[in-house]
């Protein structure tokens, strides 16, 4: 169903990035936007991540998600038209998805004050063409600003008209993910599961069978799955790094055309592809540190914020056509955790199940101060679902009978503490590359951990460190065994419990755990 924008002073409907580029040096705050060593501009926002207290379903009905009435939401839209009547605003227009038959016309109303944000979003749309019809609106204001709401920014998602309306907010991610969240119910209605994932391929000639091979990688922004995506492994070629639709029958859809990553930490030798991409003048810079004076970028500099972002079309560097792909082969849950998680698990179906409605992980700056730092759980480490979580794990359970998948937990973080302690390792991005050419190549010898049931590594070739593949032997080497014994205990209850507030999840996904 289409909307009417509300009327503005003027709109200007898909400018070119050199149009949105001059409107950004000559509109946007100077002491907040800079031209870097690359070419490219960097804004500073005031807003550094996504802000899930501030973002509330529009409905009259309950919710697990916070919620704001139709009454009080109208009130709030009629101020955000009547702001709008007074300002230039950007429409840009474009698919979620490249595929003619499973693809989203979607489209962002923009102050033009904020080109950035515009720009940004085009170069993960996929392009507009003659049979465009608008099916998702993101209508987006960062200079009006709500003070009576969390950083004076709201965030109202109204699933039944497809809209989302952004009060106050700078921060990029509010634009994108206005779309891809009303996505993750489009997808659900359709009989498939959005999921929070990276996608990249293996050739043909590099796998043991001779048939081009899927991956999928899902995670919380932050635990490394932008970077496993796009890490070049055995050829492998990446083919998105955000939201997926995976559909019965291992059949899976993309959404982007270009790519949004965590700049922090960015690295030639580590992450070639994104330092690539990044780097060049048509890229997108958001809060990363950049020296006023030389223009130098400084990608390992956190000190205004660790969640430094970068866009750029996928065209710029080697990719996998995201169209015709093959069956989902592989499925990568990344965990960033600091104690007793393997660098890799095998997992049997019905853990598989568990595991990723379990989302466990370290919270990372991308998702707000609130989340930095602490051991969470989000169910398929996915943060914007629709409604209460019961149904992503079901349906997830229900496709997994439908296709072979292989699933795998891989730790992205450290095994025997925090980096604080110096008794603890931390898995490194070479290390996760070996786990991935070893499950490939199928490798790896594998043994069943008796605490938890999955399957873990005793060898993988290229990979260095045992003690990273089976934890208890780092405790037990260190004289910490009943440390582990009290962290195995502690988590197969704290999982249970946590489990069992999901009333309506079919009963043998719980059941999957030791």
């Amino acid at each position: 169903m289409s909307v009417e924008l509300p009327p503005a002073k003027s709109v200007a409907s898909n400018p070119t990035q050199e149009q949105l580029r001059e409107w950004v040096l000559e509109l946007m705050p100077k002491d907040r936007t800079i031209v870097t060593e690359f070419d490219n501009i960097n804004y500073t926002a005031r807003i550094l991540a996504r802000l899930t207290p501030s973002t509330f379903i529009v409905s009259d009905e309950p919710n697990a998600k916070a919620t704001m009435s139709r009454a009080e939401a109208a009130e709030y839209a009629a101020k955000q038209d009547a702001h709008i009547a007074e300002q230039e605003m950007v429409l840009v227009e474009g698919y979620i998805g490249p595929d003619p038959e499973f693809r989203t016309a979607s489209r962002l109303y923009m102050e033009k004050a904020h080109s950035n944000i515009p720009a940004m979003q085009q170069q993960l749309f996929f392009d507009k063409d003659e049979d465009w019809s608008p099916d998702f609106t993101i209508i987006y204001t960062p200079t009006l600003r709500i003070p009576e709401h969390h950083e004076e920014c709201l965030i109202l998602v109204d699933y039944d008209n497809w809209v989302t309306r952004v009060f106050g907010s700078d921060y990029f991610g509010e634009s994108k993910m206005g779309g891809l969240r009303m996505w993750n119910k489009r997808v659900y209605e359709l009989g498939g599961l959005a999921m929070h994932s990276g996608a990249k391929t293996f050739p043909a000639e590099e796998t043991t069978d001779g048939l081009e091979r899927l991956a999928l990688i899902i995670g919380l922004s932050g635990t490394g799955k932008t970077t496993t995506t796009f890490r070049n492994v055995k050829g492998s070629l990446p083919v998105q790094d955000d939201f997926i639709a995976l559909m019965p029958g291992g059949t899976v859809y993309t959404t982007e055309d270009g790519c949004f990553a965590k700049s922090y930490g960015l690295d030639p030798d580590d992450e070639p592809t994104i330092y690539g991409g990044a780097t060049r003048s048509d890229a997108w810079l958001e809060s990363v540190a950049v020296d006023p004076e030389t223009k130098k970028v400084d990608f390992f500099d956190d000190s205004y914020t660790a969640n430094g972002r970068v866009t750029f079309p996928l065209k710029n560097i080697r990719h996998r056509d995201p169209k015709a792909l093959p069956k989902a082969h592989y499925l990568f849950i990344l965990n960033r955790n600091e104690n007793i998680i393997p660098a890799v698990a095998r997992l049997k179906p019905e853990q598989a199940a568990y595991y990723f409605m379990l989302g466990e992980t370290q919270g990372t700056s991308a998702g707000g101060a609130h989340e930095a730092g602490k051991s969470l759980r989000v169910p398929g480490t996915n943060p914007f679902w629709f409604e209460e979580e019961s149904t992503m794990g079901n349906r997830f359970l229900e496709l997994l009978e439908t296709c072979e998948l292989e699933v795998y937990l891989l730790n992205t973080g450290r095994v025997g503490g925090p980096d604080s302690d110096e008794r603890s390792k931390k898995v490194k991005i070479p290390h996760s590359a070996a786990v991935q050419h070893g499950i490939v190549d199928g490798t790896i010898e594998w043994v069943e951990d008796p605490d938890f049931g999955y399957e873990v590594a005793v060898s993988i070739p290229g990979f260095d460190d045992e003690e990273l593949l089976q934890p208890l032997k780092l405790y037990e080497r260190q004289g910490r065994t009943d440390e582990y014994r009290q962290i195995v205990e502690r988590l197969t209850a704290d999982r249970s419990a946590y489990l069992a507030k999901f009333e309506a999840l079919n009963a043998s996904v719980a059941a999957a755990g030791y």
